[in-house]
């Protein structure tokens, strides 16, 4: 068995923690349009294990970036906060509100990924109306 290095140690245990997703590992946060992909994916496994429900995220429109919050010696995480018009594969047009922090993953490694969909938190896990992620 040959050793592994602990980069090498440390990226796979990332891929045992469900709600970090690891998009990059560079300085800096991904833009918004990067993380579409996770975003996406993550939805619908969401939707499918916690929620019981086959819906997923048909399409993006218009993505914006609200906020970006730099890293400084007060604010170790860069956030920045991004707002999308998603339409679902029901058909229905709904708002999507996300967050990218950089240098927050496992070990300060990567970016993790926290998103909402207004109207699809039936527990308020981000607040009423996403309000947490806006």
């Amino acid at each position: 068995m040959s050793a592994r290095s602990p980069i090498h140690i440390a990226l796979s245990l990332v891929a045992l923690l469900p709600l970090v997703a690891v998009t990059e590992a560079v300085a800096g946060a991904p833009s918004c349009e990067q993380v579409t992909g996770t975003v996406s994916s993550r939805f619908a496994q969401n939707m499918r294990s916690f929620l019981g429900s086959d819906l997923s995220i048909a399409g993006f429109g218009i993505i914006y970036e609200t906020r970006l919050e730099l890293r400084d010696e007060t604010h170790r995480v860069e956030r920045r906060y991004c707002q999308a018009k998603v339409t679902t594969s029901d058909g229905a047009p709904r708002q999507l509100w996300f967050l990218i922090e950089s240098d927050w993953g496992y070990a300060g490694l990567g970016s993790s990924v926290e998103f909402c969909v207004s109207g699809l938190d039936p527990w308020h896990v981000y607040g009423a109306h996403c309000r947490s992620l806006r």
